[in-house]
């Protein structure tokens, strides 16, 4: 029984030994992803301005960032459990102080610190585990590890959390919905913290801890692809955090309106999580850097523009947008084998790596925003398309750099290399 059913995980390329922090990281990121549909719109709608709202998103986007920075080395030179756990703290404080001191009378000053400290949560908690995939997974299947992360991460946090909120708003309302963060919170932190019995890699000793801290930021100079990798990571979701900026208005002019988009917002990332898994796979076969290039860089380009032109060629049809829409959200999952990469670059510093890739993964939600800003009032909504599809070109030149020891597709085949030779 036990070899069935190691195979079954063998094959679908799950560290059957980390299951139960897989499952965790998907209740604790729906329980972190309730109010994001609802949020901005609920508070202006209830006094706040806009500026006000955005300051509010701006500041957790600061925080979110730097915590992603934090996570890697923290969870190298600390312990990944402890970091976790850390990560859990920060957030149900922050959740605590945001909803209960804060929400009730839209004390902005409550607000803006108590939002921010929830920001230091999900990061500590979530990225961590990031560090723990890469030290407990078989190297041939470390694409695919990494793979089922983002799928349930992002299936917590976009798909989950939105369709739990659009039944709890109903029967709870926002406030209380907002407090069923904690349960689901904990709930998660149960199964990836005790329930996942599997221990973490071994922790620094304590006199090597604030070096461990360092090697955050001295990585980049020891390995320069280290930077590649983070720069690539910036790129592969500021589109994410671009579009909703502008694209509704865009899309409205078009016929679509709110309710049709965010159908399609939401189809999107529902391709996006199953296609996290497929390109986990065709990572481990196809060479992670080629994945990264082609079906990431060069996938995202042409359908970035493809998704932004469908309106205009395809005018009224609401399938044909959506699928365009659905296969830019696939082909944004052609980067998670960087997930893979970029720790394989160095032998030891993994957790440093990973802190490099994770302020990649955090610092996108405010410069998808901030591109918008700056450049749509001189080149306008399709001259910003265009910036985002060359970003996405420059990140597969830049991937091109990112190169495993004897150019290996991956870290497993330079080991059979090694081992033949």
């Amino acid at each position: 029984m036990s070899t069935n059913n190691a195979t079954i995980f063998d094959k679908a390329g799950i560290p059957r030994q980390l299951l139960w922090g897989y499952i965790g990281i998907m209740i604790f990121m729906m329980g972190d992803g309730i109010e994001q549909g609802w949020l901005s719109p609920y508070l202006v709608d209830h006094g706040m301005t806009v500026q006000q709202s955005a300051s509010l998103f701006t500041v957790y986007g600061i925080t979110i960032a730097i915590s992603a920075w934090f996570s890697g080395v923290l969870a190298e030179g600390f312990g990944v459990r402890r970091t976790m756990l850390l990560g859990l703290v920060l957030y149900m404080l922050g959740t605590v102080g945001f909803v209960g001191f804060g929400m009730p009378e839209l004390n902005f000053p409550v607000m803006l610190l108590t939002y921010a400290l929830r920001g230091f949560g999900y990061p500590l908690f979530a990225y961590s585990f990031l560090v723990w995939i890469a030290y407990s997974s078989p190297q041939q299947q470390l694409g695919r590890a990494v793979g089922w992360f983002w799928f349930v991460f992002t299936g917590g946090l976009n798909v989950l959390g939105a369709y739990y909120s659009s039944w709890a708003i109903l029967k709870f309302g926002h406030l209380n919905t907002l407090w069923t963060s904690l349960f689901w919170a904990l709930l998660g932190a149960f199964f990836a913290l005790v329930l996942n019995k599997r221990s973490a890699q071994k922790q620094t000793s304590k006199g090597s801890q604030m070096q461990e801290l360092l090697k955050g930021l001295t990585i980049v100079k020891e390995e320069p692809k280290v930077l590649l990798g983070g720069i690539v990571r910036v790129i592969n979701t500021t589109a994410q955090f671009a579009f909703p900026v502008f694209l509704p208005m865009y899309m409205a002019r078009h016929g679509f309106d709110t309710t049709q988009w965010l159908q399609i917002w939401g189809t999107i990332f529902t391709a996006n999580i199953i296609f996290n898994l497929i390109f986990g796979f065709v990572g481990d076969r196809f060479g992670w850097r080629n994945t990264i290039m082609w079906f990431g860089g060069v996938g995202c380009a042409v359908t970035t523009l493809l998704f932004y032109y469908a309106p205009q060629i395809w005018e009224g049809s609401f399938f044909m947008v959506l699928t365009c829409g659905v296969l830019w959200g696939a082909f944004l999952a052609g980067y998670v084998p960087l997930t893979a990469l970029v720790p394989s670059l160095v032998k030891k510093d993994k957790g440093a790596a990973m802190a490099i890739l994770n302020l990649g993964a955090g610092l996108p939600v405010f410069v998808g925003p901030a591109i918008v800003g700056l450049f749509i009032g001189g080149v306008g909504e399709e001259g910003v398309i265009w910036i985002l599809a060359v970003l996405y070109v420059i990140s597969a030149i830049l991937t091109r750099f990112i190169t495993l020891p004897d150019n290996a597709k991956t870290l497993h085949h330079h080991t059979l290399q090694t081992e033949i030779a």
